[in-house]
């Protein structure tokens, strides 16, 4: 019987990070280590780079991970522009993977990964999905598009920037955030933000290691 791929979970978001180890959970997979806004110490085969709310220049980038770690880097992600998939790939990245995926699906495709395919499944091109796993702000009714157009501007983005990064219109951004702010129950940006920071919204810093799945000392 071959043995489980070994996966680091990694986001800036610890609630983003728990979400989708619990959804790995049943899957024949040992999740070794997961973390939010530090680089992966464990001896893994892979890091599944969970893309919500990420800023590049700021917490973890996939650079860093591509730089510092043997492991093999994809991608977790509601946003399947085209544009933002080749770029990953420009970086080093050995798959991108949609977010409808079942957890079964998601192994299969990082066994082929670790067979060395460059592996990318889209699924489905809407990004505003619900879905499985979590992200801040589900339980107040946010979608994960409306809850990462919240963290993109949580980090001081502007609407422009934030288009950018999510490859969108600023006219989609501007909807997305409309909407956003019904469910949250406020009115201006400033709000928003208050909103964001006492919500969840602020990127952070939590690491867990499972000592029984480490097969060496961890790399300082």
């Amino acid at each position: 019987m071959k043995r489980p791929l070994r996966l680091a979970i990694v986001d800036d978001y610890a609630v983003v990070v728990a979400g989708v180890a619990a959804f790995l959970a049943d899957e024949h997979i040992d999740v070794v280590e997961t973390g939010a806004g530090q680089p992966v110490l464990s001896d893994v085969d892979i890091v599944l780079y969970d893309t919500f709310g990420q800023v590049p220049g700021s917490g973890i980038d996939l650079k860093d991970f591509v730089r510092e770690s043997d492991a093999k880097v994809v991608l977790y992600s509601w946003n399947l522009e085209p544009a933002l998939i080749q770029q990953a790939l420009d970086e080093g990245a050995s798959g991108y993977l949609s977010k409808v995926m079942t957890g079964a699906e998601i192994v299969g495709a990082l066994e082929r990964v670790m067979a060395g395919e460059v592996v990318v499944i889209t699924g489905d091109h809407e990004t505003s999905v619900g879905g499985d796993g979590d992200w801040p702000g589900k339980a107040f009714g946010l979608s994960s598009r409306e809850a990462e157009m919240i963290a993109l501007i949580t980090q001081g983005l502007t609407n422009k920037e934030v288009a950018a990064r999510a490859f969108l219109s600023v006219n989609s951004v501007k909807t997305y955030i409309r909407s956003a702010y019904r469910k949250m129950q406020v009115t201006s940006r400033s709000q928003a933000v208050l909103w964001g920071v006492e919500n969840g919204f602020r990127p952070d810093s939590l690491r867990t290691i499972d000592p029984s799945l480490l097969r060496g000392p961890a790399a300082l």
